[in-house]
C-alpha cells in the first residue's frame, strides 16, 4: 500500500490530480513546492495576502493587501500569477494583469463570505427598487463597491458611473461619489461604509441599512429619501468577533497600550480604538511604533501572530483582540498541498484553476477600478 510520499524531482506524472497531493505530509508538500518553484523560475510569481497561513506565506514573492498585490503582479514579467488569497483577489489580478498573464487560485473553494453577501441579482433588484422610490438612480445614486466583491459587481459599478474602494481610500472615494450624486449605495460591507461616513461627518440617521432580502431593503420611502449612504447588510464574520468589552478589559490592565483595528469592525470598536486602518496600515503603524510598546490588534489572527513575532526583537508586545481563535477560514483552504499541486501542474505544462473574468465584465470592472486609482 502506498504511503503517499512523493519525492521531489520525479518525472511528470501521468496523473496530476489533487488526490495525489491531498495525502502529502507537511514536509513532503513543502519539498514539492520548493522543487516546482525552482523549475518554474521567474515564469511564476507567488502572491500572499497578509491573512494567509504561515506555511504558505513563507513561499511568497510578494505580500500585501489584495489591490497592492494585483498591481505589483501586473508589473512583473511572470507568465503565471499564483494568488494565495481568495477568489475576488484573483479576479482583480486577472482584470489588471496583461493579456499574456494568467491568474491562478490554488483552491477554488477559497472564497469570501462577505463578498458573497452581495450578488448581482440582488444589487440589480435593489437598483430597480430605488428607481421606483427616487426616480432614475443613475442621476441620484453612486454605487460604490468595496474591493472585497465579485467582478460582476465591480462591472455593475463601472456601468452605472460608480467606483471601487479599498479600506484605505474609502473616505476619498465617498467624497468623490457624493460630489457627483446626492446618495451612495455602498456594498457589500456595511461596517466599512458606516465608519467611512462617520469619519466624513455624516449623521448615523443618514446612513440606512439596506437588507437585500426585504422589499425596498426593509426601508420606508422617507428613510430612503433621507439617507445619504445606503449601507448594504453585509459584514466580515472575522471582524465581527471583536467587541468593545475586549478593548475595555485590556485597557484596564494595560492603560498605556495602543489599540488598532480594521474598519471592517463595528463602529463601536472603531470608535474605541486609537488607530483604524487597512492591513497595510496596521502593519505600518505597529512597525513604526517605539520599542517596548504594547498593542491590541483587531484583525485576522494570522496577520496578528506574524506581526507579534516580527516585533519581538524590538520589545513590542502585539496581542490579538478577541479571546477566541478568529481567522479567515476560507483563505485557510489554500494549504501547502494545494499550492504544491498548483505549482507541480504548472511545471508540467498544465494550468489548473485559472481565473478568467469574461471581457463583458472585465471591461466595465476595469473602468470602476481605474476610476478609483485616479481618485485615490
Amino acid at each position: 500500500m502506498s504511503s503517499g510520499r512523493l519525492a521531489p524531482g520525479d518525472a511528470p506524472w501521468a496523473d496530476l490530480g489533487f488526490e495525489r497531493f491531498g495525502v502529502l505530509s507537511e514536509e513532503d508538500a513543502q519539498a514539492r513546492i520548493l522543487d516546482a518553484r525552482a523549475r518554474l523560475g521567474k515564469r511564476a510569481v507567488l502572491l500572499c495576502h497578509h491573512y494567509q497561513r504561515a506555511d504558505v506565506y513563507r513561499h511568497a514573492d510578494l505580500t500585501g493587501d489584495s489591490l497592492k498585490l494585483a498591481r505589483l503582479a501586473a508589473q512583473t514579467d511572470a507568465e503565471f500569477i499564483v494568488f494565495c488569497g481568495v477568489h475576488f483577489m484573483a479576479e482583480v489580478a486577472d482584470i489588471l494583469s496583461r493579456p499574456e498573464q494568467t491568474a491562478i487560485l490554488p483552491d477554488l473553494a477559497a472564497g469570501c463570505s462577505m463578498a458573497d453577501m452581495a450578488n448581482l441579482a440582488k444589487v440589480e433588484r435593489c437598483w430597480r427598487e430605488l428607481a421606483a422610490v427616487l426616480g432614475a438612480p443613475d442621476e441620484k445614486i453612486t454605487p460604490v463597491t468595496y474591493i472585497n466583491s465579485a467582478a460582476d459587481l465591480k462591472a455593475f459599478c463601472g456601468a452605472h458611473g460608480g467606483i471601487v474602494c479599498t479600506s484605505t481610500n474609502a473616505p476619498k472615494i465617498v467624497d468623490w461619489a457624493l460630489a457627483r450624486r446626492e446618495k451612495v449605495l455602498f456594498f457589500p460591507d456595511q461596517h466599512l461604509g458606516r465608519w467611512t461616513g462617520f469619519k466624513k461627518g455624516i449623521a448615523l440617521e443618514q446612513m440606512a441599512v439596506w437588507d437585500p432580502d426585504l422589499e425596498n431593503g426593509g426601508l420606508a420611502p422617507e428613510e430612503i429619501a433621507n439617507a445619504r449612504i445606503l449601507l448594504w447588510k453585509g459584514h466580515c464574520s472575522v471582524h465581527q468577533m471583536f467587541q468593545v468589552e475586549h478593548i475595555r478589559r485590556w485597557r484596564a490592565q494595560y492603560p498605556d497600550g495602543q489599540v488598532i483595528s480594521h474598519p471592517e469592525c463595528n463602529l463601536d470598536v472603531c470608535r474605541e480604538s486609537d488607530h483604524v486602518g487597512s492591513t497595510e496600515y496596521i502593519r505600518d503603524i505597529v512597525s513604526a511604533a517605539p520599542a517596548n510598546t504594547r498593542w491590541l490588534v483587531g484583525t485576522e489572527l494570522n496577520l496578528v501572530n506574524r506581526l507579534a513575532e516580527q516585533m519581538k526583537p524590538q520589545g513590542k508586545i502585539v496581542q490579538f483582540m478577541a479571546p477566541m481563535v478568529c481567522m479567515c477560514s476560507t483563505m485557510q483552504r489554500i494549504d501547502p498541498q494545494h499550492l504544491a499541486w498548483t505549482l507541480e501542474n504548472l511545471a508540467a505544462g498544465q494550468i489548473v484553476n485559472p481565473i478568467r473574468v469574461a471581457a463583458s465584465e472585465a471591461e466595465p470592472a476595469r473602468t470602476a477600478l481605474e476610476r478609483m486609482l485616479t481618485v485615490s
